[in-house]
């Protein structure tokens, strides 16, 4: 019953105006004041409930003392929320304000099912293109919408960390989870969609699931040149992995550690520290 009563309410009834509709619903023809004893509420407020229930046109009432009161057909009532939907959404479309489409600002969202939503949204109006770096479980989550869009003409092509199974006709670029990807703190997931909306977020980990979304040019630059070089190493792995493991290391280690672990030169003289081969011969 609360879950009928809950979409009644998302139908726009109150409350009380949900509960005298399941009541007619499920007992017929009742007065104002056996709804008002079965559901332990004054007779007041059920009265009135029943008039505005009237004037929606889903109860009917007979003139008699008392009054019964009777509720429509639920088909019924579900055709006149439907129309009345649809007329209002169209008036709403023809005469509501244009805003700018561009969404040039960052926003922010916090919350696993808003955050989800978002994205779902996001993909069902994708026309030419979607550029996505997932991790299995969010490409998981994800698939349906993957498949309706590239089901549409639109070109998807995924990164996935982990074993996913995306929709034929995706171009997927899958890499394996390193030993310790369990103790990261959220999975990271961007989306670049027809070159211009950035989506960039973190799932899971025990952390609150957060995105930021934005057209920003530099954004959508910066996620497109992150994207096709990811493809191009993805490439040269696959065709190479031996050759360049030997002479770079796993994960072109060495190549990071010469920028990142070792100072330079420069580095060393500036702490007043001699550079290698410069040191002072001792007397």
């Amino acid at each position: 019953m609360e879950e009928v009563l809950q979409h009644l309410k998302n139908l726009g009834f109150t409350d009380l105006e949900a509960k005298c509709l399941h009541v007619l619903a499920e007992s017929g023809k009742r007065t104002g004041y056996e709804i008002a004893k079965r559901l332990g509420v004054s007779r007041s407020n059920v009265y009135s409930a029943l008039q505005k229930l009237a004037e929606k046109g889903v109860v009917l009432t007979s003139h008699g003392e008392p009054t019964h009161y009777q509720s429509v057909p639920i088909d019924e009532i579900g055709d006149k929320i439907e129309a009345e939907l649809q007329a209002s959404i169209r008036y709403v479309k023809s005469h509501m304000p244009k805003q700018d489409a561009e969404r040039t600002e960052y926003f922010s969202l916090e919350g696993d099912a808003k955050v989800i939503e978002r994205i779902r949204t996001e993909l069902k109006k994708a026309r030419e293109e979607a550029l996505c770096e997932l991790w299995s479980e969010e490409a998981q989550l994800l698939k349906d919408e993957l498949a309706h869009a590239q089901e549409h003409g639109v070109r998807i092509l995924a990164s996935t960390v982990g074993e996913a199974q995306l929709p034929n006709g995706v171009h997927q670029f899958p890499h394996g989870r390193d030993e310790a990807w369990q103790a990261r703190i959220g999975r990271k997931f961007t989306l670049l969609i027809d070159r211009k909306l950035a989506i960039i977020g973190t799932r899971g980990g025990g952390e609150p699931t957060k995105a930021m979304l934005t057209e920003h040019p530099a954004m959508a630059e910066l996620l497109l040149n992150n994207f096709f070089h990811g493809v191009v190493m993805h490439e040269l792995q696959r065709d190479m992995g031996a050759k360049l493991e030997d002479k770079y290391g796993k994960n072109f280690k060495k190549i990071m550690q010469k920028y990142t672990e070792v100072k330079s030169t420069e580095a060393k003289q500036a702490e007043g520290k001699p550079a290698e081969g410069k040191r002072r011969k001792k007397k």
